[in-house]
């Protein structure tokens, strides 16, 4: 589905995440060799579209630091230690977005305040409009999706094991993925 500007104009409104038709995920290199892919289960967030002038737009999402999940119980608990995320005293992970620009007819860059283990810096992220539809429910829907890479190590995420074959248990770079669909506020 081709979307113009002008289509995109109908879109102007404040919408809510929906948490259930959404994914908030990242992938991790592991051991040198494979990736590890995970999910954050809770999170909430909200975007301020103007269609008429995408700039103007925005979007803030909260994640709870607690609700990763990579499919592997020892894992996620290491993972919610003070070795990664630290959540007993950093609790939430947040986006606010400082601009919007869109880059094609489609596709747009967020740039924002990533926040993690209370260390804030700013990323953009690509992100491509996937559609709009009314769902059965009479609620109009968006999808966004957009993938950044970034440096644990920027927020204070410096865990790591050698491994006896040279290099190390986790890579530096993660890439997050968001996977977007957010319901039109009445």
């Amino acid at each position: 589905m081709t979307v113009t500007t002008t289509d995109f104009a109908k879109l102007t409104g404040t919408y809510t995440i929906d948490p259930a038709h959404s994914r908030i995920g990242f992938v991790a290199r592991h051991a040198m060799v494979t990736k590890v892919r995970g999910a954050f289960n809770e999170f909430d967030g909200t975007a301020v579209i103007n269609g008429e002038d995408p700039s103007a737009s925005s979007a803030r999402v909260v994640i709870k630091a607690a609700s990763i999940d990579t499919r592997n119980a020892q894992r996620d608990e290491h993972l919610r230690s003070n070795d990664f995320l630290a959540m007993e005293e950093h609790p939430e992970i947040t986006f606010v977005s400082t601009a919007v620009r869109q880059t094609g007819e489609t596709e747009f860059d967020l740039t924002g305040d990533l926040t993690i283990k209370g260390l804030t810096n700013q990323v953009t992220i690509p992100f491509t409009y996937e559609g709009t539809a009314a769902d059965p429910f009479g609620n109009l829907r968006v999808g966004f999706e957009g993938s950044v890479t970034i440096n644990r190590k920027d927020y204070g995420v410096t865990w790591n094991a050698a491994l006896e074959t040279g290099g190390v248990l986790v890579g530096d770079k993660i890439v997050l993925e968001f996977e977007i669909s957010a319901i039109k506020n009445a």
